[in-house]
């Protein structure tokens, strides 16, 4: 442990940990400087740890002293957290994550560690560093997002179809999965349709036959549908803009030939000319429109 820290003589750090003299009546508790606190052992860090919580307790929050004191209290425990995450060897992929949030699990556990409780800090860590994590795949794992209610519900769920299936011999029922969990069919019901959410099929994966032979259709192509109107989202957009600059007398003819459906001897009625003058002007104005769409092609 030597070969990691050097003990100093007086109360003020040296270098980089540099921090002001302790005031008048304050606790003189000298700090070791550690080099790399990273690097220090865990029965060292168990050592370690009570001198740096008691001069954590004596500092004033945001002096450098402080901050030397509370970052190599993290850097010095990181072990911990290597310790936790090992139990999720399995997500491989996701480890430099989970290292991470457990990371935040330990800088909450020294925040919130009273050492007055008299309570080892490796007990008191372990709990927020697994909370942490717990919450991380709580929170990504899941393919659809649902409430950590039916997310909870849902393990109580599958814990409870394991048991009664052993003892049952058999899937249970509904109404057995309720009882034994004190709850409500529908609330039951309610787990298992969020359960879906957990996780998700690609619509490219084949719904039936041999996937190798590429001849079984896909769940795309089963449940998908091009919606025709789709492909006339833009010219109903250009003929709104379109429809905006004619004149009043002009809206009004296509409202009421297009959208009241009237004919056009009761559209000249409404404004008072003929039916041939009504069949011009309804040509000249969709001939305008149609120039219009057109050069927005």
């Amino acid at each position: 442990m030597n070969a990691v820290f050097e003990d100093v003589s007086d109360t003020k750090l040296q270098g980089a940990h540099d921090g002001p003299s302790p005031r008048t009546g304050e606790s003189a508790t000298t700090l070791p400087r550690i080099e790399d606190a990273g690097s220090v052992a865990p029965h060292d860090a168990k050592a370690l740890s009570p001198l740096f919580f008691e001069r954590l307790g004596e500092l004033e929050e945001g002096t450098p002293e402080y901050q030397y004191a509370r970052n190599t209290l993290i850097e010095m425990n990181l072990s911990l957290v290597r310790y936790a995450a090992s139990r999720y060897r399995g997500h491989g992929d996701q480890m430099e994550d989970i290292v991470q949030v457990g990371t935040i699990g330990l800088i909450k556990a020294i925040d919130r560690f009273d050492r007055s409780r008299r309570t080892e800090f490796a007990a008191f860590a372990i709990p927020h560093i697994l909370g942490e994590i717990k919450r991380f795949f709580r929170d990504t794992s899941w393919a659809v997002h649902v409430p950590r209610r039916l997310q909870e519900l849902r393990a109580d769920l599958s814990r409870a179809t394991e048991q009664l299936s052993t003892l049952l011999r058999r899937e249970p029922t509904i109404n057995e999965l309720a009882e034994h969990l004190q709850l409500t069919e529908e609330e039951v019901i309610e787990g298992m349709v969020a359960g879906n959410g957990y996780s998700a099929v690609s619509l490219d994966v084949p719904c039936d036959g041999d996937a190798a032979q590429g001849d079984a259709p896909s769940f795309a192509d089963v449940l998908s549908a091009t919606d025709p109107a789709t492909e006339r989202v833009e010219d109903r957009y250009t003929l709104a803009s379109l429809l905006k600059l004619l004149s009043d007398r002009d809206r009004l003819i296509i409202q009421l030939r297009f959208g009241q459906e009237l004919t056009q001897a009761q559209i000249g009625a409404v404004l008072g000319v003929s039916q041939m003058h009504v069949s011009r002007l309804l040509a000249g104005i969709i001939n305008q429109l149609r120039r219009g769409m057109l050069s927005q092609k």
